[in-house]
Formats: structure tokens, sequence, C-alpha cells
């Protein structure tokens, strides 16, 4: 399958390129994905460099972020079927035509939703949603001033 793969830990992204890489097999408690979008957040960038908390080993395939559709399930995994339309975040390796993920972070794409928009979904619009509900305890009625909204933690 094809994937974005780090290969080398670079400040300006010369390490990072496209490969031809195995398919994953899904262990206990993990299903595969079909990824039908993965969005790019600051965390990617930060692990292509090696300046993010999370440090996999190399060679690896970033992405935070994705939608997609199940594809296979591992043994005990529950609530879930093949073909079934999913959004969520992992650490990495979201970049590719599929991939592993824990069962347990999966959450039911919104029908609503575009591929694209889903995948994108939960670092901006959670980050945002924290930051104005549970922080500043915006309530309705009240006015908010956004000065920037081109950034990509929401």
């Amino acid at each position: 399958m094809r994937a974005l793969q780090v290969s080398e830990l670079l400040a300006d992204h010369r390490g990072v390129g496209l490969a031809d890489v195995p398919v994953p097999i899904p262990g206990p408690g993990e299903v595969r994905l079909r990824v039908r979008a993965a969005a790019v957040n600051f965390p990617d960038l930060l692990i292509t460099r090696g300046a993010y908390q999370l440090k996999p080993d190399l060679p690896f395939v970033p992405g935070l972020e994705f939608a997609g559709e199940i594809d296979a399930l591992g043994e005990g995994v529950t609530g879930w079927r093949v073909g079934d339309a999913v959004v969520g975040g992992n650490h990495h390796g979201a970049m590719a035509e599929y991939c592993v993920v824990r069962a347990a972070i999966l959450r039911p794409k919104p029908a609503s939703l575009s591929w694209e928009e889903a995948a994108a979904y939960s670092v901006g619009y959670l980050t945002a949603h924290v930051a104005l509900v549970r922080c500043a305890r915006i309530q309705p009625g009240e006015w908010l001033l956004v000065h920037g909204a081109a950034g990509g933690g929401g």
C-alpha cells in the first residue's frame, strides 16, 4: 500500500516521502481501516521533526486524525462491523491507505460530514469546544471576538 513515511527526522521535512509499505494486520482489540481522509495538524509537523513528545521508531507513518471504513477486525473486537464508517485519532499511522488503531478510540462518522470534514473534526473542533465551554464558560447570548482562525489547533 502507499503511505507517507518518515525515514529521517529533519526540520525541512526532506525525510518525509511516499513509500510502499505492507498493509498492517490488526491485533487483539484493534481494527484495520481503509483511510478515506487524514488531517494534517501541528503535532504531525512536530513529530516528523522529532520535536514532539511521542517519538515513534523510524521509519514510521505520520497522521493523527482520520476518517475511514473498517476493513478488518482484530480478535476480541465487539461493537463494530466491517464497513462501518468511523473517525478517530491515533498517535501516528493515518497518512496511509490503511491503518490499524485500537477499536476503543473510534467513534461513528457523523453522516452529515464529508470524509474530509470528519477527519479534521477532533483536534480543531474539540480544542475550540473545550476552550470555550470548559475554560471560558461562554454562555448563550455572550459575544466572542475571534482575532484569527487560521491555525490548526482549534
